[in-house]
Parts: C-alpha cells; sequence; structure tokens
C-alpha cells in the first residue's frame, strides 16, 4: 500500500498546470517541465491540489502510485525553487574552468577534460574546486552531476577525485611496511 501516492500536492499560488493526453506540463517562475503519465495511473486535479489515482489495478500499480506523486512533486518544486548540485574536486593541482557552456577538469591526466553541460543545466565555479550545478529538473541535474563524477572517481587510499559534496570518502589504511 503506497502511502507516498495518496498524499496529495499543494499547487503553489504561481504556478499553471496542465494535463491532458497522458501528458502533464507544469509552469512556474524558474521555467517550464512536461512528464508523461504512465497509463496505470491517473492524475486528479482539484481544489488546488493534485490527486495521484490509480487507473488500472496492475501488480505494480501501487509502486507506480507513488513513484508518479513523487515525479510530479519534484516538478512543482523545480518550477518554483530549482534543484542544486554541489560537488567538490580533491587532489593536487586537480581544478575546473568554466568557458561558456563547457567545464574544462585539470585531474592528473595528460591532456584537460572537457564536458559540456547540457541544455537547462548551469554551473558556477568557486575557488577552482567546488563545482555548483543548477537545474529545474532534478533528473538531468542528477544524470549531470554523476556524469562529472564518472570523469574522475575518488579514489579509497588519498581520497583524489570528484566527489559530492555531502559524500563521505572511507580511506583504506595501505600498506604497513612491517614484516
Amino acid at each position: 500500500m503506497s502511502r507516498v501516492g495518496k498524499k496529495p500536492i499543494p499547487i503553489p499560488a504561481n504556478t499553471k498546470i496542465s494535463y491532458a493526453g497522458r501528458s502533464l506540463t507544469i509552469e512556474g517562475k524558474k521555467g517550464k517541465l512536461s512528464r508523461e503519465i504512465h497509463p496505470a495511473v491517473d492524475l486528479s486535479i482539484a481544489d488546488g491540489t493534485v490527486t495521484v489515482l490509480l487507473a488500472q489495478e496492475l501488480k505494480n500499480s501501487r509502486a507506480l502510485q507513488g513513484l508518479t506523486r513523487s515525479l510530479v512533486s519534484n516538478m512543482w518544486i523545480g518550477v518554483s525553487q530549482g534543484f542544486e548540485r554541489v560537488l567538490e574536486i580533491n587532489g593536487i593541482g586537480y581544478r575546473a574552468e568554466l568557458k561558456g557552456n563547457v567545464l574544462v577538469f585539470q585531474l592528473g591526466f595528460s591532456t584537460p577534460k572537457e564536458f559540456e553541460l547540457p541544455e537547462g543545466v548551469s554551473a558556477a565555479i568557486e575557488k577552482n574546486t567546488i563545482i555548483k550545478l543548477a537545474c529545474i529538473d532534478k533528473e538531468a541535474l542528477g544524470r549531470t552531476a554523476a556524469a562529472i563524477r564518472r570523469m574522475k572517481p575518488p579514489e579509497p587510499y588519498k581520497g583524489k577525485g570528484i566527489k559530492y559534496a555531502e559524500e563521505r570518502i572511507q580511506k583504506k589504511a595501505g600498506k604497513t611496511g612491517t614484516k
């Protein structure tokens, strides 16, 4: 039984919603997002709230109800406040630079690595080692942050590489040198 899926989503006053033909569009002060809704669930818009209802009684429809509710809620937050993800670069000589829409990384390789930001994702760099990504679409933001982290994931001995700001690296002891 999905408790998350049954909770109604309050509609903020400064946003517009349209739902027609399984397509949901939400427009707010930050931008506009659209998403196709799964056929097993349906949306009910009334009295300033959105409720996710079961359209078909399938095996996984309760899970889809909770998923759809979370996705729609993230759309509201995105168009009204936006999302932000912070990455940190650790290592001597490791740094990042923003050139237009391209991030240029010095990560200990012989040549710099370039990463072109996708449409809708913006970046700001502080102190050459802190990257702040911002976007209204939480899914696109997470995918972009993961792709940047994959360029040089943190290694467990010295912690060098790109990591999320809230991530903790469990360091290994390494060689002890005793016989």
